[in-house]
């Protein structure tokens, strides 16, 4: 990556605002289900229904192109920012689990990836 690249993607990283949130707590719950559902490195019309069924459209279709140009590195940062700038409680954080497992499940089965998946983000909310 140049070197001006990398300036302006480490500028983005860390904004002055980091404690204030910069998304909604729907647009943080479509990133991190949109992060989840592309752990197989595809996004099934299954997952998808899940995602627009837990928020708007319009909400999924931002964040989607948002989430499409973002690497795993930038998507980790992302969420790892949100979630504090959130403030999520353990409750928040216990809903988010299951809309996850609910996601993972959508297609009818719950495999290695997934589950691996699944334990990185646990840990990552922890």
């Amino acid at each position: 990556m140049p070197l001006i690249e990398e300036r302006s993607f480490v500028k983005q990283l860390k904004r002055p605002d980091m404690n204030e949130p910069r998304w909604t707590k729907d647009e943080l719950i479509a990133y991190i289900l949109l992060f989840a559902a592309h752990s197989d490195f595809r996004e099934s019309n299954h997952e998808r229904n899940v995602i627009i069924s837990r928020v708007d459209r319009h909400t999924f279709q931002k964040i989607h192109d948002e989430f499409s140009d973002d690497n795993d590195y930038q998507s980790i940062q992302k969420i790892i920012s949100e979630l504090k700038a959130q403030k999520y409680t353990k409750e928040d954080l216990d809903a988010l689990h299951s809309d996850i497992r609910v996601l993972f499940h959508s297609d009818g089965s719950f495999d290695a990836v997934e589950k691996g998946m699944y334990t990185f983000l646990k840990r990552l909310f922890e």
